[in-house]
């Protein structure tokens, strides 16, 4: 625990948690919001199509999202190591806290796997490879899990400065 009241003296921590200014806690949260939808956005219209719901909608186009997914994951990397710094001997200990974090980490292996869907020049000729439906479904799953368990942070477990 050590550790973790460390990181909530530094300066960084300070700032994201105390400072009154709207670039600091609220900006963190939202940044962290907007790099959400576009990692579980861009995965789940992936996934939708691989699942079929656009059967005759071209799937190799969608692999131009991974930039802007990658891009929302950097968002979130960043933002995440910021509100927990701000909060880490809370949230440390919070089990909720590690169940999104175990479903943001099947979530990216997944992303990288379906990644390799779309080097199948076969893609779109053919029927979907059972294999990058199940890693949809997968996706699906640990987007809306890591959604959920994120916001169950706040209500779920430890509060901060009781």
């Amino acid at each position: 625990m050590a550790f973790f009241e460390w990181l909530e003296t530094l300066f960084f921590s300070q700032w994201v948690r105390e400072s009154g200014s709207l670039w600091a806690f609220p900006m963190f949260l939202f940044s962290h919001t907007l790099g959400m939808a576009l990692v579980a956005g861009g995965s789940t219209l992936q996934s939708f199509a691989f699942l079929g719901l656009w059967p005759k909608a071209p799937i190799k186009p969608l692999e131009k999202l991974y930039p802007v997914m990658w891009w929302g994951f950097g968002i979130n990397a960043f933002t995440g190591i910021g509100l927990f710094c701000a909060d880490a001997t809370t949230r440390a200990v919070n089990l909720d806290f590690w169940i999104k974090l175990v479903f943001v980490a099947v979530g990216v292996v997944a992303l990288v796997r379906m990644r390799k869907v779309f080097r199948n020049p076969a893609l779109d000729n053919g029927p979907v490879p059972p294999d990058a439906k199940t890693l949809a479904w997968v996706s699906l799953v640990c987007w809306f899990g890591a959604i959920v368990a994120g916001r169950l942070i706040a209500y779920v477990g430890p509060v901060a400065g009781v």
